[in-house]
């Protein structure tokens, strides 16, 4: 048992596995140590496990965002929920191949021998919606209308929309045009709602990401959600005006 290894009670290492803290980073360290977990895979661990004692963090990245961002897939595979918002384009885990290429292709910080390799990347995120998980997302209609890669690109890309929307599990509802302003003209973001921890909103930039779970701001975009639910069109209109404009 670890636990005799470590010398540790049982409680201790019962509270440890179930995410109820209780431990400080000296003693992860003699944990990872004693299951022989590798060098790089030990210091990402423990920096996990500093930022975990924040109550937000931002992560600035040299020229661009990595190719795979480690820490927002870990928390997408940790929650039981996710909630987007989109003010530009589709969201990331219901593009085509041919929309990400579109969209990577003009963005100049990206470099172009790297698109295919992000592609891949993109496309191994979206295996989270194979397993259930509980999605909504909320995306302006502008993001519908703008023919990104084209015509052919963006009728595949609505297409699949609609595809998506067949699964019980993922719902999506349009902020129309025609109301004008509306709660998240700020810009992008979204949401992840786990089942022992409090929720944690995740910001996109540039070439870094925001990760806010202070009270405070929980409440903030919680309220960004809730009006942007009250103003948006519901599933089933939605859906019609997807199929609209595929065709």
């Amino acid at each position: 048992m670890l636990a005799d290894m470590l010398g540790w009670d049982y409680a201790k290492m019962s509270d440890l596995m179930n995410g109820k803290g209780g431990t400080s980073e000296i003693e992860l360290a003699q944990l990872l140590g004693v299951c022989r977990i590798k060098p790089d895979e030990c210091a990402h661990l423990l920096e996990l496990f500093r930022v975990s004692r924040e109550k937000g963090w931002w992560q600035l990245h040299d020229g661009v965002m990595p190719v795979n961002v480690r820490t927002l897939v870990e928390h997408e595979d940790a929650a039981i929920e996710l909630i987007f918002w989109s003010l530009n384009m589709i969201p990331g885990l219901l593009q085509t191949p041919g929309y990400m290429r579109a969209v990577m292709r003009v963005w100049p910080s990206i470099p172009q021998g790297e698109i295919e390799l992000r592609v891949d990347a993109r496309l191994a995120r979206q295996e989270i919606l194979e397993r259930g998980r509980v999605c909504t997302f909320y995306v302006h209609e502008q993001v519908l209308r703008a023919e990104v890669g084209g015509r052919e690109v963006m009728s595949d890309q609505l297409h699949h929309l609609l595809r998506m929307l067949v699964r019980p599990h993922i719902t999506l509802r349009v902020v129309p045009v025609s109301i004008g302003a509306h709660a998240g003209m700020a810009g992008s973001f979204h949401l992840m709602k786990f089942a022992r921890i409090q929720p944690v909103v995740h910001v996109e930039g540039e070439n870094s990401s925001q990760f806010l779970e202070d009270t405070a701001s929980i409440k903030v975009y919680t309220n960004i959600l809730e009006s942007l639910d009250r103003t948006a069109l519901d599933a089933e209109q939605s859906r019609r005006l997807i199929t609209h404009l595929a065709t």
